[in-house]
């Protein structure tokens, strides 16, 4: 079956420039719409994923994203929000991208075509069998992706993929291939909208189950996130008041001497 790369055909509409602004607006709303449902019919596959890092992760293992431009942001994006919604260090999940992080800004020129770069990357993280990488790709045919789900193949390290297309090279090379198949773009072959869009639904899914997974949530609270502003202050005095029926003063102190949500909880019943 030859591979056809869904991402570059012909938008469904056309005259782009003759449409009024409610137009554009609408038509892009209305192709949006069918991403949730691309999402749906893989979610089995996402399953055995989380399912996969899961394990390795209570091992001591770290969860690696590699991509280039979009998908390399996106990574990033995933990555970065770890730390201060689950209180988890910014070595469990990292996001890597083609051309280091000057290109998260800005393109960085042929990066993404390198076939040894991405392994070099990793490398400098020490990267072992008990990680998971994850390549990110929309087209599924990102050099620097796929080279480095090869080689961490080769070195027995859990491989996953996120790509919108069917039977791409990157899913070959991928244990666990997550295809979401969004169609053409509103704007032929921009990739950053529905394939973008539906890239970050899945990583959302699979960095929010696995820390659920892991003990990261209680009921539906982020009680382990980092206290790094007033709003979030201000949320978990809620949490502690909420979950130990206290008053607002008295869950604002305990917050205040033990500098997390769980903690706090946790010594007010242990009667500390």
């Amino acid at each position: 079956m030859a591979f056809t790369k869904t991402t570059e055909q012909a938008s469904n509409y056309n005259h782009l420039e003759k449409m009024t602004v409610f137009e554009l607006l609408n038509n892009i709303n209305s192709e949006d719409k069918t991403i949730p449902t691309a999402v749906n019919k893989v979610i089995p596959t996402i399953e055995k994923l989380v399912i996969s890092i899961v394990e390795r992760m209570k091992k001591g293992g770290r969860l690696f994203y590699v991509g280039a431009g979009t998908s390399g942001r996106l990574g990033i994006l995933d990555a970065s929000e770890c730390p201060p919604t689950f209180g988890v260090p910014h070595t469990m999940v990292i996001g890597i991208i083609a051309g280091g992080d000057s290109a998260i800004r800005k393109a960085v020129e042929f990066a993404e075509d390198s076939t040894t770069q991405c392994w070099n990357d990793l490398i400098e993280y020490n990267i072992n069998s008990n990680d998971t990488v994850i390549g990110i790709a929309a087209s599924g045919t990102t050099p620097y992706v796929i080279s480095g789900l090869e080689k961490c193949n080769e070195k027995g390290i859990l491989t996953g993929c996120i790509t919108c297309n069917l039977g791409s090279p990157l899913s070959k090379v991928s244990q666990n291939p997550i295809e979401v198949v969004v169609g053409p773009e509103f704007v032929t072959g921009s990739s950053r909208m529905k394939a973008g869009t539906a890239q970050k639904l899945v990583l959302n899914m699979i960095s929010t189950s696995v820390m659920i997974q892991l003990g990261k949530i209680k009921g539906n609270k982020m009680i382990d996130m980092q206290l790094s502003n007033n709003k979030l202050v201000d949320r978990g005095t809620k949490m502690i008041m909420d979950e130990l029926n206290i008053s607002e003063k008295e869950a604002y102190m305990l917050l205040l001497k033990h500098q997390s949500v769980r903690k706090a909880i946790n010594n007010f019943n242990n009667g500390n």
